[in-house]
């Protein structure tokens, strides 16, 4: 299937284009709500280091208005048409999108990644998942899960999950997108891009076995509160306390 990018160069997309971890994807699988599962095995994809990483773009008419407004007189159309600029242009855009990973493992032990309490996460022992740190304002790299599919075996599911932090743009005014990078086999790309104003945390992507296969299933539901709404939704049963993020200078 042809990327998402390659739908917009076409005229079809509603976004631009922008980088993920390990540069531009020419070719992807979309999930879409028809073609919502994939198979990672058929594709060969599911051993070595899986990078599940989110990358987003905000319009900077939501943040700055229409400051040339007088531009609009000359050329009317521009008025309907919004301008996108990186979000990790601090001084433009306050924008904190954040990825993390519920897990369980087959021995019964459940948890979260996330960068709220500094719960980056274990590549090489349990959970087998390990968070690259947090991205305060939407670098081209994003943020990036890295998963040990070489213990798939021991892995039963994982939630993939963005939210919004305190104080910043809801999720109908970013561009956010979800790919996965798998050390075989195409990348497996995830719109974030439905009109959800008052989201506060999206569950985007489940990562499960399905008899002998593992497999990725579309999600891409928003709820109104954080993670352990998230929680009560899909299940896992962890006890949740309020948490904060340190102040960057």
């Amino acid at each position: 299937m042809v990327s998402l990018w390659e739908n917009w160069r076409q005229g079809m997309g509603k976004w631009p284009k922008f980088d993920t971890v390990g540069g531009p994807s020419t070719y992807a699988v979309e999930l879409t709500k028809r073609n919502s599962v994939l198979s990672l095995t058929k594709q060969g994809a599911d051993t070595g280091s899986l990078q599940v990483n989110l990358s987003w773009r905000m319009r900077s008419s939501d943040i700055t208005g229409r400051q040339n407004s007088g531009g609009s007189l000359r050329h009317p159309l521009r008025a309907f048409k919004p301008q996108v600029v990186q979000a990790h242009t601090q001084g433009v855009v306050s924008v904190d999108l954040d990825l993390a990973c519920m897990y369980e493992l087959v021995d019964g032990s459940k948890g979260v990644v996330q960068p709220l309490g500094k719960l980056f996460g274990d590549f090489h022992g349990p959970p087998f998942v390990k968070l690259s740190g947090d991205d305060r304002f939407g670098s081209p790299s994003g943020e990036t899960v890295y998963v040990n599919l070489d213990h798939k075996d021991e892995i039963k599911r994982m939630l993939f999950f963005v939210y919004i932090y305190d104080n910043t743009p809801a999720f109908d005014r970013a561009n956010a997108l979800l790919t996965l990078i798998p050390g075989n086999g195409m990348r497996v790309e995830v719109a974030v891009d439905q009109h959800a104003p008052q989201a506060r945390s999206c569950a985007v992507l489940l990562m499960e076995h399905d008899k002998e296969d593992l497999v990725v299933r579309r999600e891409v539901r928003y709820v109104y509160g954080f993670q352990s709404e998230l929680d009560r939704l899909y299940g896992w049963g962890l006890q949740w306390g309020r948490g904060y993020k340190a102040k960057t200078v």
